[in-house]
């Protein structure tokens, strides 16, 4: 058992196709029809970086880490999230999404960025937090565009922003992502990564 990582679009296509319908099993399209298995996921400006755990040949885990530029209080930061998190529906209970999830929290801190921020639903909050994440309290991502905010304390949506912080600038400032609302501004194809 291996943890490997690839651009999305440089992902060997037979890892692809078995992530594609990993995700297609977590979240079913509307239109089965419109699937396109192996089809790339994120917007490319994001930098889609694709973590899979995989044993002999098969992927057991998956998912996206995105990163962008952010200005937050006055400060630009390097950020990531993770995005489209998934374990394989026989595979889970036996640790391969924690795992991997831990993973991507020291990938992301090797890879020079200042934190990371995404939400997960408020069950999951404990499964993050095993796997080295934080809560940020009261913060809420604000996704999409300047021009359709797509907010993570929209009502019904249940959401807690997490949060690992990597660089000394970001550590030093953490207090300013509590209780604040950050604008992350990912797009229209990954409103809140």
């Amino acid at each position: 058992m291996q943890i490997v990582s690839y651009p999305e679009a440089a992902t060997p296509p037979e890892l692809r196709a078995q992530v594609s319908a990993l995700q297609h099993q977590a979240w079913p399209a509307e239109d089965p029809s419109a699937a396109v298995e192996g089809a790339l996921t994120h917007d490319p400006g994001l930098r889609p970086l694709s973590v899979l755990l995989v044993d002999d040949g098969a992927v057991l885990a998956a998912l996206d880490i995105l990163s962008k530029e952010i200005v937050h209080a006055g400060r630009r930061y390097r950020a990531g999230g993770l995005s489209t998190v998934v374990t394989h529906r026989e595979a889970r209970g036996r640790g391969h999404g924690r795992r991997l999830v831990t993973a991507a929290r020291e990938s992301m801190a090797a890879m020079d960025l200042d934190l990371g921020l995404f939400t997960c639903d408020r069950p999951l909050q404990g499964f993050y937090e095993s796997a080295g994440w934080h809560p940020l309290p009261g913060a809420v991502l604000v996704g999409g565009t300047p021009q359709a905010p797509f907010p993570s304390d929209q009502p019904g949506f249940g959401k807690v922003t997490m949060a690992g912080f990597f660089s000394v600038e970001a550590r030093r400032h953490r207090s300013s992502f509590q209780h604040s609302r950050i604008e992350l501004y990912p797009g229209e194809i990954d409103k809140l990564w």
